[in-house]
C-alpha cells in the first residue's frame, strides 16, 4: 500500500458471501481488517483465512441497527486494532414479498439493517476519519434499486443508501472523506439462494436463467464486487467519491 501506516478498515456483514470477499480483499490491499456479523463466532472463517494468508484481523459480534453495540463495536475496534477510516456498509437481510403480504415487520426489518445500519455505522467512525483527515466509506446498494418485484422494503432501502452516501460524500468531503456505493447485479451468494427458494427455482436453474439475460453471460461472484469496494477505499480513488457503480455485468437499461 501507498502510505506507512496500516488502515484499519471495518466491513459489515463480513462473515459470509460479499462481506467475507471485502474483508479478505482488504486484508490483501494491507489493511487491518474488522469482521462485523451478528455472530461473532460466524466471522471465525474470514478472520482465519486473513490471518492465514499473514494479514491482521478481529471478529466482533454487532447488531448494527443497535445504536449501543455499534458504540461499542466501533470503540473495540479502535482500540484493539486502531482507528477506522475504511467503513463499507455491506450488512443486509432480505425479507421478500408482493406488497400487499408484506409485514410491518418485514419493512422494518430491512430498513433497520440497511438504512439506520449504515446510518449508525458511518456516524461512529466518521469521527475517527475527521481526525485522520483521511476515510472511506462504502456503501452496498443494489441493482434492485432501480425496482424488483418482490422487493419493495429492499429497493426502497438500497435505493436510500445512494442519497445517503451523495449525501455524505457532500458533507465529509473537506475532511478528506469520500463516501461511494456499490450496486451489485446477480451474484452468487445465500441471499439470491434464497431468492431462489422463494420462486421455487433450483438455485444452478436460476443462475444459468440469469446468466442469458447479462451480457458478459456469466452471473458475478463476491470476490467482483470486493474488487470494485478495494478501488473505492484506495488511496488513489481520492478525487471518486459521491458516486454509485452498478458491478453487473453490463448496463442494467
Amino acid at each position: 500500500m501507498s502510505t506507512t501506516e496500516q488502515r484499519v478498515a471495518i466491513v459489515t456483514g463480513g462473515a459470509r458471501g460479499i462481506g467475507a470477499a471485502t474483508a479478505v480483499r482488504l486484508a490483501e490491499e494491507g489493511r487491518a481488517v474488522a469482521v462485523l456479523d451478528l455472530d461473532e463466532s460466524a466471522c471465525k472463517d474470514t478472520v482465519e483465512k486473513i490471518t492465514a494468508a499473514g494479514g491482521k484481523a478481529l471478529a466482533v459480534g454487532c447488531d448494527v441497527s443497535d445504536p449501543e453495540q455499534v458504540e461499542a463495536a466501533v470503540a473495540r475496534v479502535a482500540e484493539e486494532l486502531g482507528a477506522p477510516t475504511i467503513l463499507v456498509n455491506n450488512a443486509g437481510v432480505l425479507r421478500d414479498n408482493l406488497l400487499f403480504k408484506m409485514s410491518d415487520s418485514d419493512w422494518d426489518t430491512v430498513m433497520n439493517v440497511h438504512l439506520k445500519g449504515a446510518f449508525l455505522m458511518t456516524r461512529a467512525c466518521q469521527k475517527h476519519m475527521v481526525d485522520a483527515q483521511f476515510g472511506r466509506v462504502v456503501n452496498l446498494s443494489s441493482s434492485s434499486a432501480l425496482g424488483n418485484r418482490g422487493q419493495v422494503n429492499y429497493s426502497a432501502a438500497k435505493a436510500g443508501l445512494q442519497g445517503f452516501t451523495k449525501t455524505l460524500a457532500k458533507e465529509l468531503g473537506k475532511f478528506g472523506v469520500t463516501a461511494n456505493s456499490v450496486a451489485p447485479g446477480f451474484i452468487v451468494t445465500e441471499m439470491t439462494a434464497s431468492t431462489a427458494a422463494r420462486v421455487g427455482m433450483d438455485f444452478e436453474e436460476f443462475q444459468a436463467a440469469a446468466a442469458t439475460q447479462i451480457p458478459v453471460q456469466r452471473v458475478g461472484r463476491p470476490e467482483d464486487i470486493a474488487n470494485a469496494i478495494a478501488f473505492f477505499t484506495g488511496d488513489a480513488a481520492g478525487f471518486v467519491s459521491g458516486q454509485v457503480m452498478y458491478v453487473a455485468g453490463g448496463p442494467l437499461n
